[in-house]
């Protein structure tokens, strides 16, 4: 896995005027940073062209790669670690046979590779921050070792924070490397639950960045539904149907093919509120050259029709419910549905109504808090035994407390709905 697979314009051109900066390489011996040997070894290299770089490294490899990374270990000054970076980037810039050189290190120094290149994320210089995370992910994406829960924490930590940025570097970059290590299973897990990654690469999606961008951070969520869930089914279908790009579209079905494969009764609610089956269905009406999206675009079809052919619209309502997307659909607002269903809210335990309250109390979606908000005034205006579910679930789960909060929020609708919701709480005669 070559460094050169994570391209940027800004590490390439930054790199090239560091490779022509003069480093105290004399000065670090005479401190006694540096042996004989080591200036040697390093005034043969520094400074000279490509191509004669390349014709020592052909012999000495090895011998290259334990010196940059000693040198890293013990020399800090930036301008040294900027250079050191580049040198040990273009070693294996296009020789990804190269790459077990730095990882076997570790045989004769367990610090090494990673610890020198761990300490330079701590350094407030974005060349060299970002160019170590490059080299991190080369080196832990070919690395057959399990990854250090320090090593993996360090780097998604950074991951996470240079994903939510505003510079273009910083976020090109940032995927690009997640790409790389989401390879890995152990990474992949982790990420799930780094939960400002996947937030941060949801709302990369909705500000509509470019075809690359969109389908390297569509490549990302592949990977990692491999492992799990998350709530992105209707940011990825609306990216879906908006993109023009094959590969977009491509890769956004694989995705959603994998989340049904892995987690059908988590994932599937939600692609139902997405309307997602009538989306398939129009793509599948289009002509693909690429039989492995029409596989998905049939597999699709037939798990989301299977799933919800036999449907009732309560099913659905609780499919909308599990999927934590609420909107103005009419059974909302439908007096006759909620005669019929309120007291259902109640079964397993009050499962159902514990769904509808936690969404009350978690959710930062104005419209989602406006239709809550709306649903629970439904229900103590229908349940007819409510009374007796009054203290237990509705006033001990927060959901009255809640709903009063809620008549001083931001959003009007929300404000009205709750306001609603408040006078069936305050007032329904509530039959026992």
């Amino acid at each position: 896995m070559s460094v050169s697979i994570i391209s940027n314009s800004y590490l390439d051109e930054t790199s090239s005027k560091i490779r022509s900066k003069p480093v105290p390489w004399e000065g670090y011996q005479r401190a006694g940073l540096l042996t004989q040997e080591e200036l040697g070894l390093i005034k043969r290299v520094d400074r000279q062209s490509r191509a004669k770089v390349e014709s020592i490294l052909v012999a000495s490899a090895q011998t290259y790669a334990q010196l940059y990374l000693n040198l890293l270990k013990k020399l800090n000054r930036v301008d040294t670690v900027q250079y050191l970076l580049v040198v040990i980037g273009d070693t294996v810039t296009d020789h990804e046979e190269r790459l077990p050189l730095f990882t076997g290190a570790v045989e004769t120094d367990p610090e090494l590779p990673y610890m020198p290149l761990l300490s330079a994320l701590e350094i407030s210089d974005e060349f060299i921050q970002l160019k170590a995370l490059q080299l991190i992910a080369a080196f832990l994406a070919s690395d057959p070792a399990n990854i250090s829960q320090e090593i993996l924490t360090s780097v998604l930590n950074l991951i996470a924070n240079l994903i939510q940025s505003s510079s273009p570097n910083k976020l090109d970059i940032a995927v690009q490397c997640l790409e790389l290590l989401l390879t890995r299973s152990e990474v992949r897990l982790a990420a799930w639950k780094k939960t400002e990654i996947l937030s941060g690469l949801t709302d990369i999606l909705k500000s509509n960045p470019n075809p690359q961008m969109t389908y390297q951070i569509g490549f990302c969520l592949w990977l990692m539904s491999f492992e799990t869930k998350y709530d992105i089914i209707p940011i990825l279908t609306n990216v879906a149907q908006s993109a023009i790009k094959v590969k977009v579209i491509r890769i956004i079905i694989a995705t959603l093919r994998n989340l049904v494969f892995k987690a059908p009764s988590q994932n599937l609610p939600a692609m139902f509120v997405a309307k997602l089956l009538p989306f398939i269905v129009n793509l599948l009406g289009r002509k693909w050259s690429d039989d492995e999206i029409l596989e998905d675009l049939q597999y699709l079809r037939d798990e989301l029709t299977a799933h919800f052919q036999n449907l009732t619209t309560y099913d659905e309502y609780i499919s909308e419910l599990t999927s934590g997307h609420l909107s103005w659909s009419p059974v909302h607002t439908s007096d006759a549905f909620w005669n019929e269903n309120a007291m259902r809210l109640n079964e397993k335990d009050y499962e159902h109504l514990k769904s509808l309250i936690r969404l009350l109390k978690e959710s930062d979606d104005s419209l989602v808090l406006a239709v809550a908000a709306q649903d629970i005034g439904q229900y103590v205006k229908h349940y007819d035994r409510g009374k007796r579910v009054m203290p237990r679930i509705i006033d001990d789960l927060g959901a009255k407390r809640r709903v009063m909060e809620l008549m001083t929020h931001t959003n009007p609708d929300v404000r009205y709905q709750a306001l609603i919701s408040v006078q069936y709480l305050v007032s329904a005669p509530w039959k026992k």
